[in-house]
């Protein structure tokens, strides 16, 4: 058996064993093993994250920065729940958090202030804190040739499909396919690239109707049968109030 798996089965041991390679406050690794990361951290060649990042990784889970990539500064590189993988020419923009399980693919540009989250806290049990109920995982996958534009937020268990785009200030909360772009919050996805006709195509909206007046357009486009118009406006707020 893996001494990985023997610690894992053996609590006291686990327990000591976190406690010896992360800070109990501040949540990241301690000092003895920061100084040796340059041992356990794969860096491609070419790769570059600037003295101001902050790296909360710890050896027990994997990290991986392919060559050319580069992670730029005031970010948060975090593997402490899970692998942090990312891949070749891809750039990590000013001040993002990167939380594991996390891969990210080749060729991936994420802008500024983006975070992307494969970790929730637990909070059903109302007899406990929310800070006792520990943390869920569930892994993000951004694959190659996506652009993640400013201040937007990736939650845990979405896959960015390739070639993708998601606007600024977008919270994806569901995978959007390859060859999409998404808006809002949460994300919905309001453009496909067609491959028969080569070309970037809106996507139809599903907008429900909500109200009176929208229903009364749409049977009567173009304002005629005013009369008509009119009582059905009357039966319609009658049925309402």
């Amino acid at each position: 058996m893996a001494l990985k798996e023997k610690i894992k089965q053996n609590p006291a041991l686990k327990q000591a064993v976190h406690r010896f390679i992360m800070h109990p406050v501040k949540t990241r690794p301690n000092w003895w093993i920061r100084i040796f990361s340059f041992l356990y951290l794969k860096r491609g060649k070419g790769s570059v994250i600037y003295r101001s990042v902050r790296q909360d990784l710890p050896p027990f889970n994997l990290f991986s920065l392919g060559k050319y990539s580069v992670v730029e500064d005031f970010s948060c590189l975090n593997n402490a729940v899970g692998d942090l993988i990312i891949g070749e020419y891809t750039r990590i923009g000013l001040g993002n958090t990167i939380i594991g399980p996390a891969t990210i693919g080749n060729h991936v540009n994420l802008a500024q202030n983006v975070t992307v989250t494969g970790l929730n806290h637990n909070y059903q049990d109302t007899g406990k804190r929310i800070d006792e109920q520990g943390v869920s995982t569930q892994p993000i996958t951004i694959e190659d040739d996506v652009w993640v534009g400013a201040n937007s937020v990736i939650l845990p268990g979405v896959t960015l499909g390739k070639h993708c785009v998601v606007a600024a200030g977008s919270v994806v909360s569901r995978s959007i396919p390859p060859y999409s772009v998404c808006a809002g919050s949460p994300a919905k996805v309001v453009k496909q690239f067609n491959p028969e006709s080569r070309t970037w195509e809106k996507t139809v909206s599903k907008r429900k109707v909500t109200t009176y007046s929208e229903i009364l357009y749409i049977i009567y486009p173009k304002g005629d049968c005013g009369n008509r118009r009119n009582r059905l406006s009357l039966q319609y707020q009658n049925l309402i109030n």
